[in-house]
């Protein structure tokens, strides 16, 4: 399977190249957007953000003193805003008692105790904990989410319903646990999943489609309708 996933990494590479995630200034702005980003899309997050941005309120503390309602009404944009406004309420409240609003005491501790740490908190499952592990706190841990389990599943490397624990373990026991290799590798099956890789599939553009069984069969059917 190593073998299997540095291939898969090196196509990924190569057909889309550097994509330097995650794209925020700050540690702080990685987690909003890390909470803000599930099921939407990033161009709506960004928005949302940029609310954000402009009201001067991307810091711990600013933040935390901001009004349900007002923030509900930032973050609307980002889609199912009253339920992600309560998990960023939760997260700043965790960090204000716990960590005086710093987020270097919250990296501080070793990556399966913050991981549980994160986990505890009101709204936050583990695609998002894990991305706030990866790209702000710096730690070596693979995010999982439905384009992986789609991408892996069409190249027949796993089968079944998704498993978040599943497929990220099948990643952490093949690959060295090395931050710069799990940034950019989840970040190129985002991109390939986002333009490619979809639930329609654009298979005559894939750069996968040689080695994808997926492909192949799609391939089968649409000849054998043309033969009929």
């Amino acid at each position: 399977m190593r073998d299997k996933l540095l291939k898969l990494y090196n196509q990924l590479h190569d057909a889309y190249g550097l994509q330097g995630w995650w794209p925020a200034e700050t540690a702080f702005e990685v987690i909003i957007g890390a909470i803000l980003v599930q099921s939407t899309a990033w161009r709506n997050v960004i928005k949302a953000i940029d609310n954000l941005k402009t009201a001067n309120l991307l810091t711990p503390a600013r933040l935390g003193k901001v009004p349900p309602t007002q923030l509900e009404t930032l973050v609307r944009p980002s889609g199912y805003y009253r339920a992600k406004a309560k998990t960023l309420r939760a997260f700043l409240t965790h960090l204000r008692l716990h960590h005086a609003n710093r987020l270097d005491s919250l990296f501080g501790t070793d990556l399966p105790t913050l991981r549980e740490e994160l986990l505890s908190i009101h709204g936050i499952g583990e695609e998002t904990a894990d991305s706030i592990l990866l790209y702000a706190a710096g730690k070596p841990i693979f995010v999982i989410d439905t384009y992986t389990h789609r991408l892996l599943t069409r190249l027949s490397w796993t089968e079944g319903k998704y498993q978040y624990g599943k497929l990220e373990e099948l990643f952490m026991a093949a690959l060295p646990h090395d931050l710069s290799l799990f940034n950019e590798f989840h970040a190129l099956i985002v991109r390939h999943g986002a333009e490619v890789c979809k639930k329609t599939p654009r298979c005559g553009v894939c750069p996968l489609q040689t080695g994808c069984p997926f492909h192949w069969a799609a391939q089968s059917i649409q000849t054998s309708n043309t033969v009929v």
